[in-house]
C-alpha cells in the first residue's frame, strides 16, 4: 500500500528522486500518466494494468469515456528507475502538473501523486477546511 508523503527537488534535467519505501512497492517499472486536479499519477505495473481493463471497457461511443481514456492514455510512458532511484518526467507532463523545483510524492493506495510543492499546499488546505463536510457526503453515501 502507497500511503505518505514526501519532498523532493525534481533536477535540471527533469529526474526525480521516488522515496526507497515507494520504489519497493513499486517494484521494478511503472507507468507515469496525467492525474486529476493538475497532479501527476505514478502507478505500478500491476495497478496499471487493472486500471486500464477498466479503461478498455468504457463504451467509445460515450464521449466523457473517450475524454477520459484520452486524458489517462495518451500521455502515458512507461518509466524505470535509474541507480539512484530517480524516474525521468517528460516535458509535456511536467507542464501538465506546472512541476517546478519543490515536488511533493503522495501515496494514495494504489499510485502515487506527484505535485508541485504550491499547488499540493493550496489544494490540501482546501481539503482541510472541507473534510468533514466531504465525509459527511460521502458517509451519506455509505462510502465512509
Amino acid at each position: 500500500m502507497l500511503i505518505g508523503e514526501h519532498r523532493h527537488n525534481l533536477d535540471p534535467k527533469k529526474r526525480l528522486s521516488i522515496p526507497s519505501k515507494f520504489r519497493k512497492e513499486l517494484g521494478e517499472g511503472a507507468v507515469l500518466t496525467r492525474g486529476l486536479d493538475n497532479c501527476l499519477f505514478l502507478f505500478p505495473l500491476q495497478s496499471w494494468n487493472e486500471q486500464a481493463e477498466k479503461w478498455k471497457n468504457l463504451s467509445i461511443v460515450q464521449q466523457n469515456a473517450r475524454a477520459i481514456s484520452r486524458h489517462f492514455l495518451s500521455g502515458a510512458t512507461e518509466v524505470d528507475f535509474d541507480s539512484l532511484g530517480r524516474i525521468l518526467i517528460p516535458e509535456h507532463l511536467k507542464s501538465y502538473a506546472g512541476l517546478k523545483k519543490i515536488v511533493v510524492v503522495a501515496g494514495v493506495l494504489n499510485r502515487l501523486e506527484i505535485w508541485d510543492d504550491e499547488r499540493w499546499t493550496a489544494y490540501k488546505s482546501n481539503l482541510e477546511k472541507n473534510s468533514d463536510s466531504i465525509a459527511e457526503k460521502l458517509g451519506d453515501l455509505g462510502i465512509i
